[in-house]
């Protein structure tokens, strides 16, 4: 099956979160089932490590929803409690073990179960991103849309979560109010 997402390649924890979209009016979610899963854990390279499991995927489904309730809440990064000790509890089955290897220091994730591994590693994403830039973490401006990027342009404007969907149906929209008008 290939992946039928409108936006991919986003950081993991926002890849997550893009696995609900809404085309044509109506909710799709690529982890109705453990195929989608398997999808999901390809395009993110993590399909080696991890299996596609109904394990897996429910916890996932714990780490997606968890996410969900932090990421578009005014005043990252503490925002509010409930949703904040959702990420916890997802970030509770894993931890990140330093360690010396011949090419120098490292982190090795380590799980009490590996069917954690998905969801803790998309919770441990987005503390990352967290750390680096907050204020780089956006929804898709278009209101019909609940996409979300990382925002890497250089300026740091970027609204739309791609130029060629969202972006065009809002220019659009614009010429047709401004033609209507004329």
């Amino acid at each position: 099956m290939p992946d039928p997402r409108p936006l991919t390649g986003e950081p993991l924890a926002l890849d997550l979160l893009n696995t609900r979209w809404v085309q044509d009016g109506a909710w799709e979610d690529l982890l109705d089932g453990v195929e989608g899963l398997s999808v999901w854990l390809a395009a993110n390279g993590l399909d080696e490590r991890f299996g596609a499991d109904g394990s897996t995927l429910e916890h996932l489904l714990r780490a997606r929803d968890a996410l969900a309730g932090v990421v578009d809440l005014p005043g990252k990064p503490g925002g509010e409690a409930g949703a904040v000790a959702r990420v916890d509890a997802v970030l509770a089955h894993g931890r990140v073990r330093a360690t010396l290897t011949t090419a120098g220091p490292a982190e090795v994730p380590e799980f009490d179960d590996p069917s954690w591994g998905p969801a803790w590693l998309a919770a441990r994403n987005y503390l990352t991103l967290l750390d680096s830039a907050p204020d780089r973490i956006r929804g898709c401006a278009h209101e019909a849309c609940v996409l979300h990027f990382f925002d890497t342009s250089r300026n740091g404007t970027r609204r739309w979560c791609s130029m060629a969907l969202c972006g065009n149906r809002a220019k659009a929209s614009r010429h047709y109010a401004r033609s209507r008008e004329g």
